[in-house]
């Protein structure tokens, strides 16, 4: 007889994670996964610590207590870097540079995922015919889709995106449960943000529900 072989390790794993803001809690303690080719939906009112929760995991804060993994290896920075894509409130866009050079330039910097080109991302997202316009000069949901180019060119197989319904039409959202469809086909897995105003992705999806803290 021999033994199972070891189940792979979650993608992403957090352990009694709390975080207060002025001696005030926010969230915690909190314990859950994310496996390769799921999602976990993280659902909850305004003010109940959403966003926050995601900039913890991303390294943008200190979380006051508990352990993030990523593949079973403490979350450290480089290895946050090498494995997560967030895709906050803000386009995270340079203004004076045009939807194609923002793409190559943040590709320059967190690389590129393999067969993939900015010129297909863009068009993929809808945004063909807008290579050369300024991202100061798009709509807010140009910007959020030029936001979505970026993060389908991005590597790291896990997306951190809040609230990613935000400024986009019905076209827009089907688009964005295309891209996470598409992501967790490939082994990726997805975090995403919603205070219950939108439809879940239709993929395998856990859930987290936020509260304010008793």
């Amino acid at each position: 007889m021999t033994d199972a072989a070891p189940s792979h390790p979650p993608l992403l794993a957090a352990r009694g994670l709390a975080f207060s803001r002025n001696d005030e809690p926010v969230f915690g303690p909190l314990e859950f996964a994310v496996d390769a080719g799921e999602a976990l939906l993280v659902q909850g009112g305004n003010g109940v610590g959403k966003t926050t929760l995601l900039r913890v995991l991303a390294g943008l804060l200190r979380a006051d207590a508990g352990q993030i993994d990523i593949d079973g290896q403490p979350a450290g920075p480089s290895r946050r870097a090498h494995a997560m894509a967030y895709l906050g409130h803000l386009p995270a866009l340079k203004a004076d540079l045009s939807a194609l050079e923002n793409l190559h330039f943040l590709c320059g910097l967190h690389g590129r995922r393999a067969r993939q080109m900015p010129g297909n991302a863009l068009a993929m997202v809808g945004l063909a015919g807008y290579e050369d316009a300024l991202a100061r000069q798009l709509s807010a949901g140009q910007k959020k889709r030029l936001s979505l180019a970026r993060l389908w060119l991005s590597p790291s197989p896990l997306w951190l995106l809040d609230e990613p319904y935000a400024n986009l039409d019905l076209d827009g959202i089907t688009l964005v449960n295309r891209m996470i469809s598409a992501h967790l086909r490939e082994g990726g897995a997805a975090l995403v943000t919603t205070h219950g105003a939108y439809a879940a992705p239709p993929v395998q999806t856990r859930m987290l529900l936020l509260e304010r803290p008793a």
